[in-house]
This record gives structure tokens, C-alpha cells and sequence, in this order.
């Protein structure tokens, strides 16, 4: 079973004025926060395709999750361009004190918390522009309630819904490449040739059959955008969403806004990273996650309504 799989079952992860980018519908409404996309409104089809998760060779225990598959209609929002980096949260832990210590890490094979690492030192390098890890939900939203409050606009973790609608940059195929996971390399940061050879615990590990050019996390933007101009929306680190977690779409809702029904303990967590496989690189892969939980492939990416 993969690790991260096994971990999951275990566990039950100054104002300034907008500036505008009229080509990629971009704006940033402080020096140091996120970059945003304006994403258009539209309808798709959310959730795992008939076969796909056989086909990807998602472990049987973890399928009929992205289930059924529906059509879903998204309002336009804004999502961050990139995953916010290890510098706009750094900003964000000096201006309040936010405590964000203590790391579930891959160590002596399985998950293991360990004190002593954090978003400043998850365990392998990064600098600033990088994506920040080791944070778990309560992290993400006291950083977007903290945004919120020093521009003075709703800044928001993104509805899953949303996510998935971003990532698929109106793309029906399980990735916004297509279907050939063999492509992931120019796309997005996943586990892959380089990280099986550098990462000493990474020998048994599910990876893809090319060389991305990093062996942990990539500075974001590294890799191609989508259709949106959306970049490591697979791949990277793991992201963080608002939604409560519940293991199917029964009842889900259908017009793109935050599931607030289920297991709210836990939220849904997209987009697979870089220490995962292929099976975990696609628009509809999800998984749930305690809110309190740091994990050293774990970051987000943030939404504002306009």
C-alpha cells in the first residue's frame, strides 16, 4: 500500500493598490501576497471518469472517493498563481507569532512526527521561493484570515469544487496534460527518477518514469501552467481545502461552494506531491486529513472572491 495511504487510515493533512496583468488576468494586492488568477466562471464534469482509477492503479481501499461523477457549475473567483511560498508565510509568522511547529515526516519507513521540524525546516532544502510545507489546516486558515484582514478583501482557502475546476483548466483528461503520466515532468513535481535516486527513503516508493529536475520541492513556477495559468496545481506540495471531508460526492453540492457537511475534523486535501506517484498526480485524486496535521509535502494555495 502506499505510505501515505497507510498513513491517512492510520490517522483516522501595507495594503497596496492592485496590480494588473490585462494578458493572464493577474493582480496582487500587496508586495508581498499572492499573486492571483482571475478564473473564469464555467461548468464541468467533477470527479473520477468510469475506469480511471483502475487504470491509473489507485489502490483498491482508496477508490470510488472522487464518485460519483457529476457536473458542477463554479461562479468566477481568483486563485493564487502559484502555492503560497515559504516567504509570504514567513511575512505572515512575523507580523503575528503564529505558532507553526512539529512535522509528520517519512522516517525508518512509516509517517513520524517529529518536533523538531517545521515550515522553516521541513527536513530537505528550500528558500524563499519555494513552496511552504509542514502546514496543516488551522496554519492555512489562520494565514488566510490574516491576508483577509491586511488587504481588507476575502482572502479564503479554495472549496474543493474550486480546486478541482482550476486544476483541470478545462481539461476533462485525469490531468490538464492529458492522460500520459510519463509527461508529469514538464507539468508538475512528483516522485520521480531524481527523487528515487537522492532520496534515501524513497527506494520503494510509486514513481513516475522521467526526471523533473528536483528531488524535493521546485521553486513554484517551475513547471508549465494550465489553460488558467495555473502552475503546480499537481504536483509539489499537497494543497489544503475548506471542504469538510466525506468519502464520496453523495449529496455533494453543485454549484462549486464549500461542503460544510461530514467529517470537518477532517478537510480534503488535492493534488498529490513530490515524494507521490503518478496515481496521485490527477485533477480528482483527494484525501482527508485532521485539521491539526503538518506533513512535509503539505502546503496550500489561496481564493478571493471578487
Amino acid at each position: 500500500m502506499h505510505r501515505f495511504f497507510a498513513f491517512i487510515l492510520f490517522l483516522m493533512g501595507t495594503n497596496g493598490s492592485a496590480q494588473v496583468d490585462s494578458h493572464l488576468k493577474t493582480f496582487r494586492d500587496c508586495t508581498e501576497c499572492p499573486e492571483m488568477v482571475i478564473v473564469p466562471a464555467g461548468e464541468f464534469s467533477m470527479g473520477a471518469a468510469p475506469d480511471e482509477e483502475q487504470l491509473e492503479y489507485l489502490h483498491h481501499e482508496f477508490r470510488n472517493r472522487s464518485t460519483p461523477q457529476r457536473l458542477v457549475t463554479v461562479r468566477s473567483f481568483s486563485a493564487g498563481r502559484y502555492e503560497v511560498t515559504r516567504y509570504q508565510y514567513q511575512v505572515f509568522i512575523e507580523a503575528t507569532g503564529h505558532r507553526s511547529d512539529g512535522c509528520f515526516v517519512w522516517n525508518a519507513g512509516d509517517y513520524r512526527m517529529d518536533p523538531a521540524r517545521n515550515w522553516r525546516n521541513p527536513g530537505y532544502p528550500q528558500d524563499e521561493r519555494h513552496p511552504v510545507s509542514c502546514v496543516s489546516w488551522e496554519d492555512a486558515t489562520a494565514y488566510v484570515r490574516w491576508l483577509s484582514a491586511r488587504t481588507g478583501k476575502p482572502y479564503r482557502l479554495l472549496s474543493e469544487a474550486e480546486w478541482e475546476y482550476a486544476a483541470r483548466g478545462g481539461n476533462a483528461a485525469p490531468r490538464f496534460w492529458g492522460v500520459d503520466a510519463s509527461q508529469s515532468c514538464s507539468y508538475g513535481n512528483g516522485a520521480d527518477r531524481r527523487t528515487l535516486s537522492l532520496v534515501a527513503e524513497a527506494g520503494s516508493w510509486p514513481s513516475i518514469q522521467c526526471d523533473d529536475g528536483h528531488a524535493h520541492t521546485a521553486p513554484v513556477g517551475s513547471y508549465r501552467a494550465n489553460s488558467y495559468g495555473l502552475h503546480d496545481m499537481l504536483g509539489n506540495v499537497a494543497e489544503w481545502t475548506a471542504d469538510c471531508w466525506n468519502g464520496n460526492y453523495q449529496e455533494a453540492p453543485a454549484d462549486g461552494r464549500t461542503w460544510m457537511a461530514g467529517d470537518c475534523f477532517l478537510r480534503a486535501v488535492r493534488g498529490g506531491a513530490w515524494d507521490e506517484g503518478a496515481a496521485s498526480l490527477r485533477s480528482a485524486y483527494r484525501v482527508g486529513s485532521p485539521v491539526v496535521i503538518r506533513v512535509y509535502s503539505r502546503g496550500f494555495r489561496v481564493a478571493r472572491q471578487d
